[in-house]
């Protein structure tokens, strides 16, 4: 993946670039299990989107019903004027990593050319999309909204006996006997997720559910029950 950002980078003309990034998809009826799906996770210098900022991407691409270790996305932004004394123990990215790493135009065009408009999953997806969002408003001026779908709800919509919509990712993990390599790590979290992500596919399938659009359906429809019974 370092290899294609620096031949990116080396292109000319990238602000002409940024016009044309590719449109997001909607979920609609594509096959589930031959779609791609980005799975991200972020490490930020907080909790508060509106105060706090992004300092570390890290994603993996879930294509035709597999991940995909060869279709990765992790990168540390050059962030060298944040004060991240209140986190670096909680994610391990001090100061120097922070002035060493990518420039954050740079990687935010990027990311957005990698991710190719495709579906966006996270764990508690509301905190990531509201922190890249507001990355992408600030530093590029886009707008654009991907799809995006919470794997905190994904696993208890499949996996009906355990409708936990508060479980952790450690506990899902844990249900599943998977192994996270390093918690509060952008890349190892985003792998954990869509492993976790992966199981709930499959689970899907043999529930019937064929298209991204029924997958997501099958999302809302855990939503609504989930507010009526107050959780």
């Amino acid at each position: 993946m370092l290899d294609r950002l620096r031949q990116w980078l080396s292109l000319p003309g990238r602000s002409s670039r940024a016009d044309h990034l590719p449109v997001p998809k909607a979920p609609g009826d594509q096959p589930l299990c031959g779609c791609r799906l980005i799975v991200l996770d972020l490490e930020t210098t907080g909790l508060s989107a509106a105060k706090d900022e992004v300092i570390a991407i890290g994603a993996v691409a879930i294509s035709e019903n597999a991940i995909d270790l060869g279709d990765q996305f992790d990168l540390v932004l050059r962030r060298p004027e944040l004060d991240i004394s209140e986190t670096v123990l909680i994610h391990g990215i001090g100061p120097e990593a922070l002035t060493a790493g990518h420039e954050t135009e740079d990687a935010l065009l990027h990311l957005l050319e990698w991710m190719n408009g495709d579906p966006v999953i996270a764990y508690h997806s509301a905190f990531d999309q509201g922190f890249l969002e507001k990355a992408l408003r600030k530093t590029l001026s886009y707008t654009r909204s991907h799809a995006w779908m919470d794997a905190a709800e994904i696993l208890p919509a499949f996996f009906s006996e355990s409708r936990d919509g508060g479980a952790s990712l450690d506990d899902w993990a844990d249900r599943f006997g998977l192994e996270v390599s390093a918690r509060h790590n952008a890349a190892a979290d985003a792998l954990a997720t869509a492993e976790l992500t992966l199981i709930a596919m499959n689970q899907a399938a043999s529930q019937g559910v064929n298209t991204l659009k029924e997958f997501s359906d099958r999302l809302k429809y855990y939503r609504r029950l989930k507010n009526m019974h107050g959780h």
